[in-house]
């Protein structure tokens, strides 16, 4: 190249200054990001190159891979490009030390890893949030041993997937893992875009944003091999884009003048004509095979595979081999750290062949493409990127084949399943069945969804519904019942409802799957429209007819449904009664049956809830969740509405929160509002009770928010229920109680159903009593009363007692108040609702004291603080021990000291002990997280509940306290293992 400079940084001496601050805080152990956003040719990858040398240099682990133009609908295809190899060839004790959910995670993404970790026996996971904390929990594995740095290229062409992963992977970093990333300004996925903007306003993003050269940086670069006038001529065609400048002057040193005739094929992103037509010349330069090799690997993908390369080139092994050899030798592509894959000099070369070559015969190259890979073994995934680019219309192997694709990535990918559901649309012939056609629209739509655009999944489905042409067919009420829940899933409860009940009355055959299936949803669309007393017609409807057809797994979950609508209208005996047999049933199916109508063990768990059965509603609300995880079969985002709600009446704030902070980060993905608005107020609640104030009210008020534009229904009602609670905690109770007046339906709070509509009374005394408004506050307990002798519930009549005690006490009957709060604490306890019962000791304790019975104010006020000191519900105990405070006591915590701590570390959760021996190992934060597969903010939730219950305020303390303890298990004091 004569006298041209070899120094590919020439004029970035400010961004390498920023990398090497990066990489100096790498090696400090905290991870961070940087993207590089230029035009095309500014120097990004170079600029990669270089960090990737330097972060080497310095002993860090460096995996790279870039998104491709043409391949934008391979799902993760950034990501396996950067990790697989690696993956691949690491030890197998590397990977078997991470968490058996993580590793069953990771490989549905990365096929080095499917042949070890299980292949096809790995369960499709269907929470896509989950898949990302697993990579995310994976980088921060492969950093412990030496700092990481995952270097992505061209990020602004990422497929859907990878978009979405990145985007987790900026908002949540742990661990010594550093991100570098490379685009061009124009807009990157949308949900990727937000994510940039954020990231970089919240100072853990750094954008460099490459700039062209100045004329003398651009004379250093091309060298002085040209004449100044000469050099001056392509700064001013280029602009000072070094790679447009080397372009041009590689073209000048391989001929005579460079070309200036028009040049269209790369005219549409804004390439010189002349730098067109240099990488033009530099193709027409190969001989005529290696022009057709060239032009094949254009095709199959970058970096490309030599034999598929061959096979769209249609060459022999043998020419394919020599075709290489000679691009490389002209520097067209270059070697990957993978034998047999090769990648183009510059995404802008790849894009000229792919382009400029015939279209028709791009049109085959595909299909053979698609056929080697089919000689391969490859999935259909893998193919289905070529089939749409080939297949011709009619081809029903082909349809098989996007399906087959579209239906394995469906909630791993759904964007891409998406594309390939739509291609297998196309390709559909007019002829067919309309029951194919219908399955093909129902799979789109549920991909739609899962990609969070639930508007489209919709469409989608109102054009099954048109699709299907005879309305009295079961399809057709299959399709509508799919329809109504899509719709439900939106909010839009009152068109679902006559859709269903439309469908029902056309229907031919009542006594059918299909039949019961209208009649489940339409008792679930009444519910959420807070018409509890009409569930119960179509709830009975649906085990009737459930009974007619005689299918065990679709009668277990219609007899849920009466039981269900019992519970909310306070027919507590009849729903009892209906519960046990539905959780007889269920029960004695085995998980694989389960695994078919998980919904069975959903709505029983719900039933359970509403019935004062949390056991019983913990244990079958886990099960189906281990059951749709495992399998891979049903949907758990119901189940995110019982379970962290179960948790926190038994008081496992922890556990809840964990949940609920995945379940939030699955909603956003999802698009659901009522989904999210409901994840957010249950974390709200969780929140409020451990203490974190900010956090309660950032939930409570989006999911408000969220829950407002849903109309009157159950969801806004609860919304408005958990930001009055925080409201009221913040000071605020005349805006509480209005708000719960205004969306809890009216002064009796009828939108929310069963013995909770008592809870919300319960809250809106306390919110009226805070205004001072004793009257209204005395007639909402009477309310209370009443509406707790129609549920006839245990823990609905604690909290109508604790409202009674509380306007006792503001009015001055402490004796009566008393009385009361301590009856309801009793009747919280027996049901297994430690933190409520601890609210209503705390009640009792401040009467007692108002009485003047010091002694017995003390005791009580001492089991409040015990019991939220246990589960974690600090705010709760810190202001009980206020009270013990103004009676002169200093709160009572377990002792700190020698082996007495024991019975501290024995009351300690499965998921506090892990924690606990993490920290003895000298385990960080970040550490534990990745161990743990949790977020850092839920580790350190769980230290502080850990050193609230063994009575310590530091690692070293509790490392000490758990070495003591472990030492004394072996005399049978203490098992912490």
């Amino acid at each position: 190249m004569g006298g041209r400079s070899v120094d590919p940084l020439i004029g970035r001496r400010d961004e390498i200054g920023s990398v090497e601050r990066l990489l100096d805080q790498l090696d400090r152990g905290q991870g961070g990001a940087v993207a590089l956003v230029g035009e095309p040719g500014i120097g990004k990858t170079r600029l990669l190159a270089e960090l990737r040398l330097l972060s080497s240099m310095r002993g860090h682990i460096v995996l790279g891979g870039a998104a491709s133009e043409h391949e934008r609908d391979v799902p993760f295809a950034m990501f396996i490009d950067a990790l697989d190899g690696h993956l691949g060839s690491l030890r197998p004790d590397r990977m078997s030390s991470l968490d058996g959910s993580v590793r069953e995670s990771v490989a549905q993404v990365f096929p080095s890893l499917q042949a070890s970790l299980g292949g096809e026996g790995v369960p499709r996971q269907r929470e896509r949030h989950r898949i990302h904390g697993a990579i995310r929990t994976l980088l921060t594995h492969l950093g412990r041993e030496r700092p990481l740095v995952v270097v992505l290229d061209d990020v602004q062409w990422a497929d859907p997937a990878s978009a979405e992963l990145l985007d987790a992977l900026l908002r949540r970093r742990e661990g010594s893992v550093l991100l570098a990333l490379a685009l061009r300004p124009v807009p990157p996925p949308k949900r990727l875009l937000a994510t940039l903007a954020h990231t970089e306003r919240a100072a853990t993003l750094v954008r460099l944003d490459l700039t062209t050269l100045t004329p003398a940086d651009a004379a250093r670069l091309v060298g002085d091999g040209l004449e100044p006038g000469v050099v001056r001529e392509l700064y001013h065609e280029t602009g000072g884009n070094p790679f447009y400048l080397e372009q041009l002057a590689r073209a000048l040193e391989q001929s005579a003048g460079v070309s200036r005739h028009p040049a269209e094929v790369l005219a549409d992103i804004g390439v010189p004509p002349a730098v067109a037509a240099a990488l033009a010349e530099e193709r027409d330069r190969l001989s005529t095979v290696a022009r057709r090799v060239f032009d094949g690997a254009a095709v199959a993908g970058d970096p490309f595979d030599l034999g598929i390369a061959g096979a769209a080139a249609d060459t022999t092994e043998l020419q394919t081999f020599d075709a290489v050899d000679e691009m490389l030798r002209c520097d067209l592509v270059r070697p990957t750290d993978a034998p047999r894959r090769f990648r183009f000099r510059h995404p802008l070369v790849r894009r000229a062949a792919y382009e400029s070559s015939p279209a028709a015969w791009r049109v085959g190259a595909h299909a053979r493409c698609a056929d080697a890979l089919v000689r391969r073994g490859a999935p259909a995934s893998a193919r289905a990127h070529h089939v749409c680019r080939s297949a011709a219309y009619g081809d029903l192997a082909a349809v098989a084949t996007l399906k087959e694709a579209g239906d394995a990535v469906a909630f791993l990918a759904p964007e891409s399943a998406v594309r390939w559901f739509d291609g297998a649309l196309d390709l559909l012939p007019a002829s067919v069945a309309a029951e194919e056609r219908v399955g093909l629209l129902l799979a789109r739509s549920a991909a739609q969804t899962a990609s969070g655009d639930v508007t489209a999944g919709h469409q989608t489905l109102l054009e099954a519904v048109r699709t299907v042409p005879d309305r009295t067919s079961s399809l057709f009420a299959t399709v509508t019942t799919a329809c109504a829940r899509e719709e439900r899933l939106i909010g839009r409860y009152e068109p679902a409802h006559a859709r269903l009940v439309d469908a029902l009355r056309r229907l031919s055959e009542r006594a059918s799957i299909e039949a019961v299936g209208l009649l489940i949803e339409l008792t679930l669309n009444e519910f959420y429209r807070s018409r509890y007393h009409e569930m119960a017609g179509w709830a009975t409807q649906a085990a009737a007819t459930a009974a007619e057809v005689g299918d065990p797994l679709v009668l277990a979950t219609a007899l849920s449904m009466p039981a269900l609508a019992n519970a909310v209208t306070g027919e507590t005996e009849r729903a009892c009664v209906l519960r046990d047999e539905a959780a007889a049933m269920v029960d004695v199916l085995p998980d694989e049956a389960l695994a078919q109508r998980v919904e069975a063990a959903t709505w029983l768990s719900a039933t359970e809830l509403y019935l004062d059965m949390y056991s019983e509603a913990d244990r079958h609300a886990s099960r189906a969740l281990d059951v749709a995880r495992s399998t891979g079969h049903g949907d758990p985002v119901g189940l995110y509405q019982i379970l962290p709600r179960v948790w926190f009446v038994r008081g496992k704030l922890t556990e809840a929160a964990e949940m609920l902070d995945g379940a939030i980060e699955g909603g956003r993905l999802l698009g659901s509002p009522p989904s999210l608005a409901g994840n957010l107020f249950n974390r709200s609640a969780v929140a409020l009770a451990a203490g974190d104030l900010p956090l309660a009210y950032a939930t409570a008020e989006e999911g408000a928010r969220l829950a407002s534009r849903l109309g009157r229904g159950f969801v806004p009602a609860w919304s408005a229920v958990r930001l009055a609670a925080v409201l009221l905690e913040m000071g605020e109770p005349d805006r509480a109680s209005e708000l719960l007046l205004d969306r809890g339906g009216d002064e009796g709070l009828t939108l929310i159903p069963g013995g909770w509509r008592v809870y919300c009374l319960e809250l809106l005394t306390r919110c009226l009593l805070a205004s001072h408004q004793p009257a209204e506050a005395e007639r909402a307990a009477e309310t209370a009363v009443i509406a707790a002798a129609a549920a006839r519930l245990p823990l609905a009549t604690a909290w109508s007692e604790r409202a009674v005690a509380a306007v006792a006490l503001e009015v001055g009957d402490a004796s009566a108040a008393a009385d009361r709060a301590s009856a309801s604490a009793d009747r919280a306890a027996a049901v297994g609702a430690p933190i409520e019962a601890g609210l209503s000791q705390a009640l009792a304790g401040r009467a007692l004291a108002h009485a003047g019975e010091v002694e017995e104010a003390v005791a009580m006020l001492r089991r409040a603080a015990a019991a939220f000191d246990a589960t974690g519900a600090l705010r709760y105990r810190e202001r009980t021990e206020q009270e013990l405070g103004k009676l002169g006591h200093r709160p009572h915590r377990r002792s700190r000291h020698g082996l007495s701590g024991a019975p501290g570390v024995g009351s300690l959760t499965e998921r506090e002990l892990q924690v606990a021996r993490l920290v003895v190992d000298r385990k960080t934060n970040p550490e534990i997280a990745a161990e743990l597969f949790l977020s850092q903010k839920t580790v350190e939730s769980h230290l502080r509940n850990v050193f609230n219950k063994v009575g310590v305020e530091s690692r070293v303390a509790l490392a000490r306290l758990m070495e003591q303890s472990a030492a004394g298990s072996q005399d049978g004091h203490v098992i912490l293992r």
